[in-house]
């Protein structure tokens, strides 16, 4: 019985991933606007910083936060996160704060990189962060602003 739960749960989750990205009309670029990533509430203080914050508010959430080193990858990523997204937010399984995981450091911190690389090529930057010195760039988190 469990096994066929298990068996369900996944061509359920395979059936919704290839419908949200092969199905609705310009879905894609929907779902790769800020607006869309804090139409869920718990992301609405990231949502707040990011917009007050400078010159990163016009780039998108998906500019920081997915690969970007090829399409496959972007768009594999961009489905599984989102996908993990819906199943935290549905399922009530988010922390009260939310912090970013260590596979998101590292995307974020690759696309630091991709974006100031003309900057960064001058700097040594072998194991640092980026934010360990730009703590208010992204989101202004208060509780980041002692660590990474």
């Amino acid at each position: 019985m469990i096994r066929h739960k298990i068996i369900f749960t996944c061509g359920l989750l395979i059936i919704i991933f290839f419908f949200l990205f092969f199905g609705p009309a310009d879905f894609y670029r929907k779902t790769s606007t800020p607006e869309y990533c804090s139409s869920c509430h718990v992301m609405e203080y990231q949502f707040s910083t990011w917009r007050k914050t400078g010159m990163h508010r016009s780039i998108k959430c998906v500019d920081c936060h997915i690969p970007h080193d090829n399409f496959v990858h972007q768009f594999f990523s961009k489905g599984m996160d989102g996908l993990k997204d819906v199943i935290y937010f549905y399922g009530r399984l988010y922390e009260d704060i939310i912090m970013i995981s260590g596979s998101g450091k590292n995307t974020v911190q690759n696309n630091c990189i991709r974006c100031h690389e003309n900057m960064v090529s001058a700097i040594n930057i072998e194991g640092r962060v980026c934010w360990s010195c730009h703590r208010r760039t992204g989101h202004n988190y208060p509780m980041t602003a002692a660590t990474d």
